[in-house]
């Protein structure tokens, strides 16, 4: 696997050795070894997927401590608009984004460390999503920022009029209001 450095420290693109022929193709889609020595030491516990239609657009959201998760995400098929936002005090990225876009033709994943908050937005018809996390689910433990904070400026790359969202995602507070529980460690 190739590990591919974005801004914001800690965040990464994986991608896969893909091996093609006639017959179609096989990759490794997870290595915990390779994982521990290209990305770092992250022991994941859960497993999630979530299906949704274009429009779909989930997030931002992340879990405090100390229930916080890393994130690996990757698309089996379709296409979305993948996003971490560094909420961690004191970072120097503070505020900052990344986002990519995975696909099922791409293969490409993406980690995202505790600290950061996370979305996706669907670009094709429909998309499988997947993603390994390294902390359990606690719904006592949600936090989320609002998907379209002018302060944060994702470009999402659908008209806003296409967007999908829960009754829950169209609630969330401002970057601006979050009192953030992570800290920046360097």
């Amino acid at each position: 696997m190739e590990v591919i450095r974005t801004d914001i420290d800690g965040v990464v693109i994986i991608e896969p050795r893909i091996f093609g022929d006639a017959r179609g193709y096989f990759f490794e889609s997870y290595n915990q070894k390779e994982f521990d020595e290209k990305v770092g030491p992250v022991r994941f516990v859960q497993d999630n997927e979530s299906f949704s239609s274009y429009g779909v657009l989930r997030g931002l959201h992340f879990q405090k401590p100390p229930f916080a998760q890393s994130k690996l995400v990757r698309v089996i098929s379709g296409r979305v608009i993948d996003v971490a936002v560094d909420i961690r005090a004191g970072s120097p990225t503070y505020g900052q984004h990344v986002a990519i876009e995975l696909s099922g033709e791409n293969h490409r994943q993406f980690f995202i460390p505790r600290g950061f908050a996370h979305g996706f937005v669907v670009l094709s018809e429909t998309a499988l999503f997947q993603y390994k996390c390294d902390n359990l689910y606690a719904p006592q433990s949600e936090g989320a920022i609002i998907w379209n904070d002018p302060d944060i400026g994702i470009d999402w790359t659908i008209p806003s009029s296409d967007i999908l969202l829960s009754e829950k995602d169209r609630n969330h507070g401002f970057l601006k209001d979050l009192k953030t529980p992570f800290v920046y460690e360097k």
